[in-house]
């Protein structure tokens, strides 16, 4: 029986990677053993798991049914190790995390410092991407997201870090040839330098102090999900982007960009952290929430200096 326990965990990873040789690749486990090891779970329930040839690889209906049993089957292993480390461990071994660009470079890389250095034995993996993932399929033991509104899934734990705000701005050479906007209709004539390249035909839904909102469409004169490259095309007065307050402030300070329409602007953006819900929590991961709880929220007040690139 504990063979057939092994075997389901080796294939569960054969699935969630799709094919033995990227678990060889991630795990160093030989593809050979790996194939071997399934087929000889494949004699033991008497199904075929996986279609496999030279050229394709496919997870049989019944096979799907047995990797969500072997996945949970892994998943409640992995509580009662945690359970076991929590009273007994320290924090220690790898946490792949998931992070937006802009929070990685202007916050994360100034916060982890502290934590590396109280936590010599945790080791991280940070996917830097504005890319949402899937926290339990794809492997990720947190993620830092920002959104208006925080994830609401049942199956995951959310925790709040504070807000970032997102404001209209140009340069002042840009503002002098083309206009300075007094209105969200104003903009309808203006070059925009979008962050969000999912489609040509975008809008902005604005909203002020008093409670009055506006809704803005635009086709970008270019889209693009990187903030240093927005801010300077903003500086060359190529036109007008949408940025958070913490990628601008210092150019805002300085007056090489204005706020347009200061009185618009986005919705508030949340920073929270999403973890899987777990029967238990490695005392590593415990560690850095605690870590980021008490960091992030200083970090997103306090603006970084001006980068080289800029």
């Amino acid at each position: 029986m504990t063979d057939d326990y092994n075997d389901l965990a080796l294939y569960a990873l054969v699935v969630e990677h799709g094919g033995f040789a990227a678990v060889e690749r991630e795990t160093g486990i030989p593809k050979s053993r790996l194939s071997r090891r399934v087929t000889a779970l494949e004699q033991s329930l008497g199904v075929r798991l996986l279609q496999r040839s030279t050229r394709q690889f496919g997870v049989t209906e019944v096979g799907q049914k047995v990797y969500r049993h072997a996945r949970a089957m892994r998943d409640e292993a992995e509580a009662a190790r945690s359970a076991v480390e929590q009273v007994v461990g320290t924090p220690r071994g790898l946490l792949r995390i998931s992070c937006p660009v802009a929070i990685a470079q202007q916050q994360l890389a100034r916060v982890l410092p502290s934590f590396l250095s109280r936590y010599p034995a945790v080791q991280l993996q940070i996917h830097v991407s504005n890319r949402k993932v899937d926290l339990i399929d794809e492997g990720f033991d947190l993620a830092l997201r920002v959104r208006t509104r925080v994830d609401d899934d049942p199956g995951l734990i959310v925790r709040p870090f504070g807000s970032i705000c997102e404001v209209l701005v140009a340069s002042p050479g840009y503002l002098a040839a083309h206009g300075v906007p007094q209105s969200p209709d104003d903009l309808a004539g203006h070059s925009i330098l979008s962050m969000n390249d999912d489609q040509r035909a975008q809008r902005w839904e604005l909203q002020n102090a008093a409670g009055e909102h506006a809704r803005v469409e635009f086709d970008p004169r270019v889209a693009a999900k990187d903030f240093p490259m927005l801010r300077r095309l903003a500086l060359d007065g190529l036109g007008i982007a949408l940025l958070p307050q913490m990628v601008c402030a210092h150019w805002l300070e300085s007056g090489a960009l204005r706020r347009v329409l200061p009185e618009w602007d986005l919705p508030l953006g949340i920073l929270h952290a999403v973890i899987a819900t777990r029967h238990g929590m490695l005392p590593a991961l415990r560690a850095l929430i605690d870590h980021l709880a008490e960091t992030l929220p200083a970090a997103l007040d306090t603006q970084p200096a001006a980068d080289s690139a800029a």
